[in-house]
């Protein structure tokens, strides 16, 4: 039976923490995204909590700090990423315990974070930076899912409305991603993108070239947009793209493959689809991403950028890569 994400339409709060008033910022974010979701009740303040240490550890320690807050694209639950480009975390173990500290403060900051969250995240390298996933997820939710997801989807700087979006989807044996990239800015882009999550939707379990003509077809009245679906199975992936959204497999700590959409607007002209199916090793992630990211981020990446787990691979391309006066989306899958 197919699952589309219940949070497929949301953006991702993005407070860059430059202050110490950013702390209060995060928090009231990270509260307001869990009362979104329908967490009961202390849980949104623990979202809090959990934002509130993160950013509070990137003014303390750390330089170009960001925390994103967003529903989880998978399941129910908030998640919350902070990405820095501080000096790193020389020793990770005993950072994590509970009322270690190296600025005088109670010291509880990352060993809360860890105690809190349901699911818990963390890598770090010294000289370059710490990144952190945090997620919180009401109690029973949903079991542990067989692929790894990571997003972030922000609009460009000043605007309202984003003309970007993503989703997943269950599939039988498989997950189901799209990436939708709404012509130009503002509310009509916004509309085509919201068209087309519409249409992915009603069958997300379809042969990938269908999904592209219902797309085609739903956006006819629309702007039109730029479209990328993506197939993850155990072992090969299959993609299948209109435009430029690109698509990117990263396999035993290198890029293994490229792809890119075919020329064309998905709800004006769109040529015959044509699926391309890729190999995956164990452990492979497979990354989409709107033109608002740079693609040069592919061209020689870190082995460090290359070995991340889905939700920190997404914050950590918004974050060194994004084009600020542009929507920007990534959307990160690796099976579990």
């Amino acid at each position: 039976m197919s699952r589309p994400s219940s949070a497929a339409e949301s953006l991702t709060d993005e407070i860059r923490i430059d202050h110490e008033s950013a702390i209060h910022v995060a928090a009231s974010a990270a509260r307001r995204c869990a009362q979104r979701c329908g967490l009961p009740g202390a849980m949104p303040d623990q979202a809090a909590v959990l934002a509130s240490e993160l950013a509070s550890n990137q003014v303390k320690h750390a330089t170009d700090g960001t925390v994103y807050v967003q529903p989880a694209l998978q399941g129910d639950g908030v998640e919350i990423t902070a990405v820095d480009r501080g000096p790193g975390i020389r020793d990770l173990d005993r950072s994590m315990a509970d009322g270690y500290t190296t600025t005088g403060s109670l010291g509880a900051g990352l060993g809360a974070v860890r105690r809190i969250a349901t699911e818990f995240t963390i890598r770090t390298q010294p000289g370059s930076g710490t990144l952190v996933s945090a997620r919180l997820s009401a109690p029973g939710g949903q079991p542990k899912a067989r692929y790894g997801v990571g997003s972030v989807c922000l609009p460009a700087h000043g605007e309202k409305h984003c003309g970007d979006a993503c989703t997943v989807a269950d599939t039988g044996d498989a997950l189901t991603g799209l990436v939708v990239d709404g012509l130009g800015h503002g509310a009509a882009a916004a509309e085509a993108a919201r068209s087309a999550l519409r249409a992915f939707r009603t069958a997300p379990d379809r042969p990938l070239a269908e999904i592209l003509t219902s797309l085609h077809r739903s956006l006819r009245h629309t702007r039109g947009a730029a479209t990328g679906v993506v197939r993850v199975h155990p072992d090969h992936a299959e993609y299948c793209g209109t435009g430029n959204i690109r698509a990117t497999v990263l396999s035993n700590g290198e890029v293994a493959h490229r792809m890119a959409g075919q020329p064309g607007i998905v709800g004006w002209n769109v040529p015959t689809p044509r699926p391309r199916t890729v190999p995956l090793a164990r452990g492979a992630a497979i990354v989409l991403h709107s033109d608002g990211i740079e693609s040069r981020w592919s061209h020689s990446p870190p082995t460090f950028l290359l070995r991340l787990p889905p939700p920190l691979l997404a914050a950590a391309l918004a974050h060194g890569y994004r084009r600020v006066r542009d929507d920007a989306t990534v959307l990160t899958v690796q099976a579990a």
